[in-house]
């Protein structure tokens, strides 16, 4: 599970033959998509070189992006993951400039992104909430920057 940023790409499994999707997409606001036909991709590709160094910065972001999460779920606890997931989705230690106020998410689908259960992700939040890691609000959740001790920490 992932939140794409906006001018994100998905589905694009089906240019190296993927037969059936392996995710489902939805949107958390409102939002643009354009369906490209895949023989419209490939063509895009072969005659659009910006578009085509765009699209595989895009890809290769979101591998490395993948691979990390897997590192991540291998040898991190559920806690270490969900710190992790909170600064990135924050902006922290990006090239963008950090965005500490994160939309309104359910627990439950913190638990889905770093997997674990609902109770865990509440357990944890109330824990970095204690200890100043993060606020609450009407708006959704500031992300502190002394987060990342949570994940350096051994």
């Amino acid at each position: 599970m992932a939140i794409l940023p906006q001018d994100s790409f998905f589905g694009e499994g089906c240019l190296a033959g993927q037969p059936l999707r392996m995710a489902t997409a939805s949107a958390e606001q409102k939002s643009t998509v354009i369906r490209v036909e895949k023989q419209a991709m490939v063509d895009l590709l072969h005659k659009d070189p910006e578009f085509a160094e765009r699209f595989l910065a895009f890809l290769l972001s979101r591998n490395i992006r993948m691979e990390a999460d897997l590192v991540d779920h291998l040898f991190n606890s559920s806690e270490k993951r969900l710190a992790r997931l909170l600064l990135l989705l924050a902006n922290f230690g990006q090239e963008s400039k950090p965005i500490p106020l994160i939309a309104k998410m359910s627990q439950e689908t913190l638990a889905e992104m770093i997997g674990t259960t609902r109770s865990r992700v509440n357990f944890f939040l109330n824990r970095f909430r204690e200890l100043g890691f993060i606020d609450y609000n009407s708006g959704g959740m500031h992300v502190h920057s002394s987060l990342v001790s949570v994940v350096l920490h051994d």
